[in-house]
């Protein structure tokens, strides 16, 4: 079977616009193969709308409708960003939101043939849509997310749009289940907990810290500033028992060569044990939800703010408008330089 590298797991996102774990998950499924893998997640609908040959829909909003104990969150995009501004896209991109989350479809072929208000179906809507607007208008994406009774959604959007989320959090109410989406809005998790963290993934991701951190020591060498730890660990699905227990011994090690007082060594050991699950789950905290800092408490962790408040999150989807889709480079230069030559020539 094929090696399935993280390389590998980008390059899929980048084509297709789905998530970490199901890009991996098509490469393991069709053994590497790049073409059958896209092919396979346009299948379940988690591949971007087909472009057409020389234009790019990369700008538009995002939409985020909840629906009693189901929400939904969905990508339309258009080529201008003036364009995502107009009345008619906005609208439907609501309606796109709204009649998602009333029909549950359970992919992008099934959500094309939803109905809509008007009693077109929504694939047609699209259609004349792009015919009206004048641009390309194209449905990319969406996400179901279903909650308990018990349970709360938090929807927010951001940047106008651009940014859209809903997670799911049991316990507290709508107002935390809100913070947290603008948490996620802000920091970008891709997965709820490191259980959902592929084990080659985190090794090609630690290994990529370590270079970082590499050429970081080459600079600090030359002003004469010590070097930066390299990281033996960066999930905390590398932290065995073994490995913690280790670490404890080091820290009992390392206070009797300073002398401190056996007595008082338990008041220590918990927070220096703190500081090397902070230090060894860096990929978690760039990946995780469950593993970054709060950014409205940044002495916690969302999941340890989560459970002092008796919450914890349960789901969560986060759409950027654009993300996972080339756009097409405009050298500003090049075309100022043309247009003033073509004057001149006039």
């Amino acid at each position: 079977m094929a090696e399935i590298t993280a390389k590998l797991v980008k390059e899929l996102r980048e084509k297709s616009g789905a998530g970490v774990m199901d890009a991996k998950k098509a490469l393991v499924e069709t053994d590497g193969d790049m073409d059958k893998a896209v092919e396979l997640l346009r299948e379940k609908g988690m591949a971007k709308a087909a472009k057409k040959a020389d234009r790019v829909a990369a700008e538009g909003l995002t939409g985020v409708y909840v629906n009693g104990n189901v929400a939904a969150i969905v990508e339309v995009n258009a080529e201008t960003d003036f364009v995502a501004k107009n009345a008619q896209f906005v609208d439907l991109v609501n309606e796109t939101a709204k009649v998602i989350a009333q029909g549950k479809p359970a992919n992008n072929e099934e959500a094309m043939a939803l109905i809509m208000p008007n009693g077109e179906t929504l694939a047609a809507a699209y259609v004349n849509a792009t015919a009206t607007i004048g641009e390309k208008i194209s449905f990319r994406r969406f996400a179901l997310l279903e909650k308990t009774d018990a349970q709360h959604f938090g929807a927010y959007q951001h940047n106008g749009g651009r940014i859209g989320v809903i997670s799911v959090i049991e316990g507290g109410d709508e107002a935390l289940a809100k913070q947290v989406s603008m948490h996620i809005a802000a920091m970008k998790p891709t997965v709820l907990s490191y259980t959902e963290l592929d084990p080659q993934f985190i090794h090609d991701e630690l290994a990529q810290m370590n270079h970082a951190i590499e050429l970081d020591n080459e600079s600090r060498a030359m002003v004469n500033k010590p070097a930066l730890p390299f990281m033996k660990y960066g999930s905390k699905a590398q932290l065995s028992d073994e490995v913690i227990a280790q670490a404890q011994e080091d820290i009992k090690a390392e206070l009797a060569a300073e002398g401190k007082p056996e007595k008082i060594w338990d008041k220590i050991i918990p927070g220096k044990m703190d500081r090397f699950m902070l230090d060894n789950t860096k990929v978690d905290q760039a990946y995780t939800l469950l593993a970054q800092v709060y950014i409205m408490d940044d002495s916690k962790t969302v999941e340890a703010y989560l459970d002092s408040v008796n919450a914890k999150a349960v789901n969560f989807a986060r759409f950027e408008v654009g993300e996972g889709i080339e756009k097409k480079a405009n050298d500003f230069e090049n075309e100022v330089a043309a247009t003033m030559a073509a004057a001149l020539n006039n």
